[in-house]
């Protein structure tokens, strides 16, 4: 019984390390979705790695994201607006780029679904910045 343990813990890092990876990879190209990548990498560090997970919450840019998506606060909403906005951007890249009937009819239910989630997200406003 423990092999099973470790190997599920074994099987969560590689996992967390990948989704990490490639949310990273996402920053670049807009067809991968750096949030819920991040998002799924500290879930898997939470089932598997005590230290990879702090490490992920003190993150200098990915420890605010995780922070925002765990606290009932809710998120920035100009990080919410930032984020759907940046994400139709890269979506109309990408069908600009692809060009094919299928993958745009797929990015827009994908963009379509999203933006719902998100604008259903509670939100919260950010103090202004002392000038």
């Amino acid at each position: 019984m423990g092999d099973n343990m470790q190997g599920k813990r074994i099987f969560f890092i590689i996992l967390g390390w990948f989704s990490l990876i490639t949310g990273i990879i996402g920053i670049f190209l807009p067809l991968l979705p750096t949030t819920p990548l991040v998002l799924l990498a500290a879930w898997c560090f939470s089932k598997s790695s005590e230290r990879f997970h702090n490490w992920l919450l003190e993150h200098k840019y990915f420890g605010p994201i995780l922070r925002d998506w765990q606290s009932s606060d809710g998120i920035p909403k100009r990080a919410r607006n930032r984020a759907i906005a940046f994400m139709w951007l890269g979506m109309a890249i990408s069908i600009m780029i692809v060009g094919r009937f299928w993958a745009t009819l797929c990015l827009v239910l994908i963009g379509l679904a999203v933006s719902v989630y998100l604008l259903r997200m509670p939100t919260r406003t950010e103090p202004d910045k002392p000038s």
